[in-house]
């Protein structure tokens, strides 16, 4: 029995490669099947994402060449180039490497969330495919376990470490209730939309997305169910917004001082919280100065992103403890399991002898034996049986110099050295 961990990351191989080494929805379950029948593994599940593509396996011996081999003709790759980005890792190893994938602490964004839910849905789809059994199940649940302490003990997911999440904590952190509260988002690009999304999230109940071009605000929109306009419908929207965030590729900017005045004179001086994405600015740096205006820079949340990352760092540590404590446990449940069929087979033999001896001394009753009589030869044919197999073994063991064999025996049995002695 061996567990294999097997893949490249973002670490080990460049955009262009995981592209071609992942794989998608439709092939997973085909893949999955197709791995077990092909290679030495008994069970398997596959987590692919944008930033890893991973094969988690379970082998009687392992063999991690014809996997690697069946990866590279999946995907239509020479081997070489793959052996070149891939990694392997086993037993130990292996079940570390997922508990750290699962908490965090192998991802580009250290500690992000979002990759405990896709290594679970993984395992689903694994066991959708039937290519899951008990080891590799246990494995998993023990992994899920490791990763739910990491981030109910640690804080290493508490603090958002990218700009979008940490505007909108910070207008988290401005306005207690987001449900009430109204954004205007300026532009469309991918930082807008992680802003629109976070915001969707956090219940915000109104968001406005301003574009240069109406068919792309439009569509960003529609994902959030937000209300495009156009960037010259921006100071209608002003006056009924509580949240402004910008993020667009102008090179001068197109929020001014005047217009927010105008804005707040409207709001009755309700407060606007702004944050300024983009560089160069889309704020005018003057509307700062105005009472009743939150303006953040890029260069603020950027602050708040590696203070949080610092902190993200020092949560990680504790995290790794966490992990190893998950990995020594489970291999220990997982070493305990391997003595089961050992103690089932050999408790089997001793119900087996048990019922024989049984038989035997109920026939001596039906013929006239005393009871006492009958219970002594019972007890005494049983001791002969349970002993001889394991008698006949220490001593063949002894003629071969197997000492060490001996040691083992008398700590199984629970012998005392001097019990003889003071039995005497």
């Amino acid at each position: 029995m061996a567990f294999i961990a097997l893949g490249i990351n973002h670490k080990t191989a460049s955009v262009d490669v995981r592209e071609r080494v992942a794989f998608t929805p439709e092939q997973m379950v085909e893949a999955l099947q197709q791995l077990c029948r092909i290679t030495p593994s008994r069970e398997a599940a596959i987590l692919s994402t944008c930033n890893r593509s991973e094969l988690y396996l379970e082998q009687d011996h392992p063999n991690a060449d014809e996997v690697l081999a069946w990866l590279a003709g999946y995907h239509n790759l020479s081997l070489e180039e793959l052996r070149a980005c891939a990694y392997v890792h086993q037993d130990n190893d292996a079940v570390r490497h997922m508990m750290r994938v699962a908490s965090g602490l192998d991802s580009m964004v250290l500690g992000e969330p979002q990759i405990l839910g896709q290594m679970k849905s993984a395992y689903a789809v694994a066991r959708e495919a039937g290519t899951v059994g008990p080891l590799l199940g246990r494995l998993f649940q023990a992994t899920f376990s490791t990763a739910k302490t990491v981030r109910t003990d640690t804080a290493i997911g508490e603090n958002p470490v990218s700009v979008a999440f940490a505007a909108v904590s910070l207008a988290k952190q401005i306005f207690s209730d987001l449900h009430r509260s109204q954004a205007l988002l300026i532009g469309a690009g991918e930082t807008i939309t992680l802003v629109a999304r976070h915001l969707h999230e956090q219940g915000v109940k109104r968001i406005v997305v301003a574009n240069r071009t109406l068919e792309r605000a439009s569509i960003l929109a529609e994902e959030f169910g937000a209300h495009a306009v156009l960037l010259a419908d921006m100071p209608q929207e002003l006056v009924n917004s509580d949240i402004v965030i910008s993020s667009t590729a102008s090179q001068l900017p197109i929020l001014g001082k005047g217009a927010v005045e105008r804005a707040l004179k409207q709001r009755r001086h309700k407060p606007i919280f702004m944050v300024d994405i983009a560089v160069p600015r889309d704020i005018e740096p003057e509307v700062g100065e105005l009472d009743d205006v939150y303006l953040y820079t890029v260069d603020d949340l950027h602050e708040v992103v590696a203070e949080n990352l610092k902190s993200r760092q020092g949560a990680a540590q504790a995290a790794e403890e966490l992990v190893g404590a998950g990995v020594d446990d489970f291999m220990q449940r997982l070493r305990e399991l391997a003595a089961v069929d050992v103690l089932r087979a050999y408790r089997q033999q001793a119900e087996r002898q048990r019922d024989d001896e049984v038989a035997k001394a109920l026939r001596l009753l039906q013929n006239g034996t005393s009871a006492e009589e009958a219970m002594a030869q019972l007890a005494r044919s049983l001791t002969n049986k349970l002993l001889h197999a394991p008698s006949v073994q220490l001593k063949k063991l002894s003629a071969d110099g197997r000492f060490d064999a001996l040691a083992v025996a008398q700590e199984l049995f629970a012998l005392d050295e001097g019990s003889d002695k003071r039995s005497q």
